[in-house]
């Protein structure tokens, strides 16, 4: 961790693409130039160029939508070009009033919405609350999918529960069957769909376009969010260590940071930055940050991380006033930055550099 950095200034053009959106969450690129679009509510919004936001299509499952639940990521099948499959994650109702869990489910996208849809992966147990679902979904090159998960926020120990769903990680098949190589595959102590764990709440994730290593980013408390690289069957330590307190400054657990067996973060802020989402930059239009990870934040705007041997070199602020509460940055295909705006009155905000960039 580096010393808190002050904020950069960055010669940018900030654009509405589109407005009127209801706490958007997550973002995804159609091959055509448009974009699909989850508003936490339980839509999903297909966004034309030209700020046209399209009626909700039909056929999306039912949400819990409370606090951090409701319909959460959206992402395209790696061949969605073939097969227009979809992949949503939300905070899926369960029996009884306020208890839900982590889902996701996989549809056709068709001229009259989401079609054939089937839930594919539910954490277990679905528990009452409404906080703490993550929850991302990063394609790996194998065609396996990552899901990012939290641990509820009053189930924190079931993060280091390897027969329960909280605080993981998880791989699974398209079809949500157990890929063989999965790390706990054949231990009857624990779920075969883990990948790591001892996870709080992870909202960010994306492949190192290179490496085609899995990276993510997760909340932590009162200070501890965390950068890391989550390896197949690792531990990350939540809640037994932390860099951060309780939000009422009690110490987490022992109060330690480290412990044999137990994975240290590759980054970590305190205080926190709130951090949404991550991406990789791989364009040209920002040459300063090619390389380098940006991280959606809700206290504004997003980070710029410089990479160095695995490391995190620099650290940059940006946009946090002129954006305010960011879910997630995402770069387009155009090279330019995409920002999801997270309010009521949510939008979408193309950055781009103006002639000459100045940092």
């Amino acid at each position: 961790r580096s010393p808190v950095p002050a904020t950069s200034s960055l010669a940018v053009r900030m654009t509405d693409v589109a407005t009127g959106l209801e706490f958007p969450w997550g973002l995804a690129f159609l091959p055509d130039g448009r974009m699909l679009v989850t508003e936490r509510a339980g839509r999903v919004r297909v966004v034309a160029s030209g700020s046209q936001v399209g009626e909700p299509p039909a056929g999306v499952p039912p949400v819990l939508y409370d606090d951090q639940g409701g319909l959460l990521d959206v992402a395209l099948d790696p061949q969605f070009a073939k097969n227009r499959v979809v992949y949503l994650s939300y905070s899926e109702p369960g029996e009884g009033s306020g208890v839900a869990g982590t889902s996701v489910a996989r549809a056709e996208l068709g001229a009259k919405g989401l079609q054939n849809l089937r839930v594919i992966y539910r954490q277990r147990p679905k528990l009452k609350g409404s906080a703490h679902f993550g929850s991302r979904i990063v394609f790996r090159r194998d065609g396996t999918m990552f899901v990012t998960q939290g641990e509820r926020f009053d189930y924190r120990d079931q993060a280091q529960d390897l027969m329960s769903g909280l605080g993981k990680i998880v791989r699974i098949n398209k079809d949500g069957s157990v890929p063989r190589d999965n790390p706990l595959v054949g231990r009857k102590d624990a779920l075969p769909h883990i990948w790591s764990y001892g996870h709080r709440n992870v909202q960010g994730a994306a492949l190192h376009p290179e490496t085609g290593q899995l990276w993510t980013i997760e909340h932590g408390a009162r200070g501890g969010d965390e950068l890391n690289h989550p390896e197949p069957g690792k531990n990350y330590g939540w809640p037994i260590i932390a860099y951060g307190m309780n939000y009422n400054r009690t110490p987490i657990g022992e109060g330690i940071t480290a412990k044999a067996g137990m994975e240290q973060p590759v980054y970590y802020w305190d205080p926190v930055i709130a951090p949404s989402g991550l991406t990789f930059y791989t364009g040209d239009k920002f040459p300063s940050f090619k390389g380098g990870i940006l991280i959606s934040s809700l206290r504004g705007g997003f980070v710029h991380l410089t990479l160095k041997d695995g490391r995190v070199a620099q650290e940059r602020r940006y946009l946090q006033k002129e954006a305010g509460r960011t879910r997630y940055v995402l770069q387009g295909p155009d090279g330019f930055l995409y920002l999801l705006i997270d309010n009521q009155k949510g939008r979408i905000v193309r950055v781009s550099p103006e002639l000459k960039q100045h940092e």
